[in-house]
């Protein structure tokens, strides 16, 4: 395989993008997370190289002949405020409607996932995705099959007996730990029943967990949805064509999940102002006192 060599403002481009979208490998070039190509598991899904995952961008570079009867695992973000059981504000539901209606314009049958909330200790139903099933089902016009977990024997029947342009929506995958701690077997099992992977979730995507990160090591292609896309290309605009001098403004709790697009920015503008909880970690850095407020050692 060869490859073009890279101007210096595109290398700078390529790692800004990286870099925001960290260990996400759907729909961006490739981050540096190399693994090798090994056979099937015993779980029968193939774990694939993120070096393959070069070839394809987003589902528009994908012919009508690699979605049609595939089962599509797309990651939404469908983290919408809630009062009690009422959705309070549907707009993260709303973002997904036109990625999912043209894979099942398609005919893929199209499985959501995705987070709800942040539950302590498995199963709540305070945190069930059922309210997003049922509205998501009212914008689509269609039923959305609600599977009663997001792994598991359960899951796969319901997959594996879908037809073609049918939407599937998986519980709540937080409802596990292993998702955000990205562990192998809990991906491994998440990944199992599908063809292929779609991230749509860029509020999610600079989180390496098992339904943002982790997939993307088993199913291939694994590429962008339309919001995501969107998003990107806002990002490489705002990069390349962006007034000077630039400034960025980062917030957020954690220093840890930001230093590489902290990086990455420094090459970029001309200032970047350090703003939230994460502000904390740097004063401490620097020696000044930050009584009990949030820091990361």
């Amino acid at each position: 395989r060869t490859s073009k060599k890279l101007s210096h403002s595109e290398r700078r481009k390529m790692k800004f993008i990286q870099s925001a979208l960290l260990a996400l490998v759907a729909g961006a070039a490739t981050s540096s997370a190399f693994v090798p190509v090994v056979p099937r598991s015993s779980f029968g899904v193939r774990p694939v190289s993120v070096f393959e995952l070069e070839a394809k961008k987003s589902i528009e570079d994908l012919s009508d002949d690699e979605l049609k009867g595939k089962k599509v695992l797309i990651r939404c973000d469908v983290n919408v405020p809630l009062d009690g059981k009422t959705i309070t504000d549907d707009t993260r539901i709303r973002s997904s409607i036109p990625t999912i209606e043209y894979l099942v314009s398609k005919g893929a049958i199209v499985t959501v996932c995705s987070h709800l909330g942040r539950p302590k200790d498995g199963p709540e139903d305070k945190f069930s995705l059922s309210p997003c099933a049922e509205r998501m089902g009212k914008l689509l016009g269609k039923d959305v099959t609600l599977a009663p977990d997001c792994i598991g024997e359960d899951v796969e029947k319901i997959v594996s007996e879908a037809k073609e342009g049918d939407v599937i929506m998986l519980e709540n995958t937080r409802f596990y730990k292993e998702e955000t701690k990205n562990e192998p077997e809990f991906v491994e099992k998440l990944a199992k029943p599908f063809d292929m992977f779609v991230n749509d979730a860029f509020g999610t995507a600079h989180r390496a967990h098992a339904s943002t990160e982790g997939v993307t090591k088993f199913l291939s292609p694994s590429v962008s949805g339309f919001l995501l896309a969107k998003e990107l290309e806002y990002l490489d605009g705002a990069i390349k064509n962006g007034e000077k001098p630039m400034a960025a403004i980062v917030g957020g709790s954690k220093v840890s999940s930001k230093i590489t697009v902290l990086e990455a920015l420094l090459d970029s503008c001309d200032k970047v102002i350090i703003g939230g909880g994460m502000v904390f970690t740097f004063l401490k850095a620097k020696g000044l006192s930050v009584g009990t407020s949030l820091v990361e050692d």
